[in-house]
This record gives structure tokens, C-alpha cells and sequence, in this order.
């Protein structure tokens, strides 16, 4: 997610990235278990809402946004529910939805994503207006 930042802010775009990328960029710490202490500690589930706050916001204060949907899991193309719900809340918004991925067919979310009419771009950036 960070180089394809770096390659759009190189095209002239201004981008926002989600905190926890931004964090993991300035320690150079990219173990994502270590930022999701909620699974160990349900008190910080406060910090989870917090985040999903913080990237609706970055949503609604953007042009479009850019799924970046790189394997997980074994699943190509993966998209789970934190990243359906940015979606769902840009389509709300009438804002563009880029997807860097294809999305396969057998994703529990299928119906839900291709419902949101997002712009699929097979890895190339230069689709992005």
C-alpha cells in the first residue's frame, strides 16, 4: 500500500493513506498482528473503532478511494468487511471505488462488492482519474 502511495503521489496525486500504514511506514515495523492488539486485549477494541472512524473520514473527505486488494489468506483479490464498509460509505457518497484486484467469484462479499459498481484496474494506476 505504501509503494503504490508513493507511486500515485509521484503522478501528481494526493493521497491518505489508513494511521496504521502510516505507522508501520515510519517504524519500518510491518507485522500487522503487532498493531491488531484487540485479539489479545478486548479493551482495545476502542482503538479499532477508532480506526474505522478515522478511515471513514479519510473516505468522505476524498475524491475516490483505492482498494488495495493483494492476496490474503490464500484468497487473491482479498477483501474482508472493514474494507466493504470504506466501500459501501464511498459508493454512499457517489465517489469512485478503485479496485487494484480482481475479486474472485467465491468470496463470501462478491455480491456485496460488484454491487458497489466498482472500477477494477488489474494493477495499473494509470486507470485511476
Amino acid at each position: 500500500m505504501i509503494e503504490i502511495g508513493v507511486q500515485l503521489e509521484a503522478r501528481g496525486f494526493k493521497i491518505k493513506l489508513p494511521l496504521t500504514a502510516v505507522k508501520m511506514k515510519k517504524s519500518g515495523d510491518f507485522n500487522v498482528a503487532k498493531y491488531k492488539t484487540w485479539f489479545k486485549n478486548p479493551n482495545d477494541y476502542k482503538k479499532k473503532a477508532f480506526l474505522t472512524k478515522s478511515h471513514f473520514d479519510k473516505v468522505r473527505s476524498g475524491d475516490a478511494i483505492l482498494v488495495v486488494n493483494n492476496e490474503k489468506r490464500g484468497i487473491s483479490g482479498y477483501i474482508g468487511g472493514a474494507t466493504l464498509m470504506e466501500m459501501a460509505i464511498a459508493s454512499y457518497l457517489k465517489k469512485p471505488i478503485y479496485v487494484l484486484n480482481g475479486v474472485s467469484k467465491k468470496s463470501l462479499l462478491y455480491e456485496e462488492i460488484m454491487g458497489l459498481k466498482p472500477i477494477f484496474i488489474n494493477g495499473d494506476l494509470s486507470k485511476i482519474e
